[in-house]
């Protein structure tokens, strides 16, 4: 078609329902004739609301109704996807103005003065605007990450439910920055509820109670106290924490052999922990005898190892003895008075260092501290005692079962006076000949 003169106006396409409409009105008014050759049309104008076929022709019939039911499902097919543009430009608008109040809250949690996770000198952060997501500050962590997960999920599931690609490219990463924001708040909310300082103060909380409820206990128990011989006790760690010991007021000398022998009950696995550590200054593992997870129990002298023959973790009392020399390291296990292990070449010609600190029921990482929950000992403990000499198997023997006079360690002797306990480890009256019984 050729262009219109310079300057002329061009008048704008008629809209597709239009179009649409006066076809059908052709259609409608359409005569046919007898042969091929002699159909004609007939153009009449019809109002935009008028009823399309009410001008046919005579004639029509059946093919006038047909026609007129095609257009009214095509006008309510119109109808229905202008409603459903409509919906999806809400949803849009919806989706717009949730991005917007949480970039609001990124942004204003990324103003100074927000608290920082970690360390000591941590400040307190403004309480964060509320919006659909919650208030991250005091809701749980758990519960935080999943509200936001399920809101996260649904702005995705609306994203892909619209059909302009370019919008959803935009909202989705509008979406991931979000996410990795919410994330590290999640993160820094976590740090927070399990920081040092948390777990200090908890931690002091727990200690201050089970105190108190030894203090009880004692009170009940000061009678027998009173009456009992001071080597008449137990030491019971009930529970596998990093803040329940006994401490040994004195310390190790110099030796260079010594025993160690205990009563020992425990059913606790896997491993039963600690019975007792010696740490000196530059040396945590100067001498510790331990279990520690599915390993059999083991006896360290200055960090070198010996793998100990003990079967004891079944919930009844046992006796063991550990002996050693440093003239080639040899050394001496039994178990309820029978030798069951030996070996030589542990820590040969090392001394035993003096001046260190002993404890009972953990495991020192650092000079009578550094302790660790997963390497505590869990049950209960009695006479322990320390020589600076190799105990002869007899005595030995007559310690387990109680045949002979009960022989107390020249270096460390078993007595309440000699041992202060914390975090809520208790003394119980004990007698261990009773225990064979």
């Amino acid at each position: 078609m050729a262009a219109g003169p310079p300057g002329a106006r061009r008048l704008p396409p008629p809209p597709p329902l239009l179009l649409l409409l006066a076809l059908l009105s052709l259609l409608c008014l359409r005569g046919r004739g007898q042969g091929f050759g002699q159909t004609r049309f007939v153009c009449t104008s019809v109002p935009l609301d008028g009823d399309v076929c009410a001008a046919s022709a005579p004639g029509g019939g059946s093919s006038a109704e047909e026609l007129k039911s095609s257009v009214l499902q095509l006008r309510e097919t119109v109808l229905q996807q202008k409603e459903t543009i409509m919906n999806q430009k809400e949803t849009i608008r919806e989706l717009t103005a949730k991005l917007g109040r949480c970039e609001s809250q990124s942004a204003a949690e990324a103003l100074p003065g927000e608290a920082k996770a970690g360390g000591a000198g941590r400040k307190a952060a403004a309480p964060p605007s509320k919006n659909t997501m919650g208030d991250l500050s005091r809701a749980p962590a758990a519960e935080t990450l999943s509200q936001l997960g399920q809101t996260l999920q649904s702005l995705k599931t609306r994203l892909e439910n619209l059909e302009s690609s370019s919008l959803r490219d935009v909202l989705q990463n509008k979406i991931d920055d979000l996410e990795k924001q919410v994330l590290s708040r999640v993160n820094s909310l976590e740090e927070g509820k399990f920081g040092p300082r948390n777990d200090s103060e908890e931690r002091g909380k727990i200690e201050s109670t089970l105190t108190s409820l030894h203090q009880r206990i004692s009170d009940l128990e000061k009678g027998q106290k009173d009456n009992r011989p001071p080597d008449r006790f137990q030491l019971t760690f009930p529970l596998r924490t990093n803040y329940m010991y006994a401490k040994v007021k004195k310390s190790l000398p110099e030796m260079y052999a010594f025993s160690v022998c205990m009563w020992m009950k425990s059913s606790a696995s896997p491993g039963m922990g600690t019975p007792f550590s010696y740490a000196v200054p530059g040396q945590a593992n100067e001498l510790v005898l331990i279990e520690w997870g599915n390993n059999p129990m083991e006896i360290l002298i200055n960090d070198k190892v010996a793998k100990l023959p003990f079967v004891i973790n079944d919930g009844k009392w046992h006796h063991i003895c550990v002996t050693w020399t440093t003239r080639d390291g040899v050394w001496e296990a039994y178990q309820d008075g029978t030798q069951t292990g030996s070996g030589e070449n542990l820590a040969p010609y090392h001394p035993i260092k003096p001046q260190g600190v002993l404890v009972l029921g953990q495991e020192q990482d650092t000079l009578g501290g550094g302790f660790d929950a997963t390497q505590a000992f869990v049950g209960e403990l009695a006479h322990f005692n320390v020589w600076d000499r190799k105990l002869s198997p007899g005595e030995v023997y007559g310690l387990a079962t109680c045949s002979s006079k009960a022989l107390a360690g020249n270096v460390i002797a078993w007595a309440e006076a000699n041992i202060d306990i914390y975090g809520g480890a208790t003394k119980w009256t004990f007698e261990a000949c009773r225990q064979l019984n």
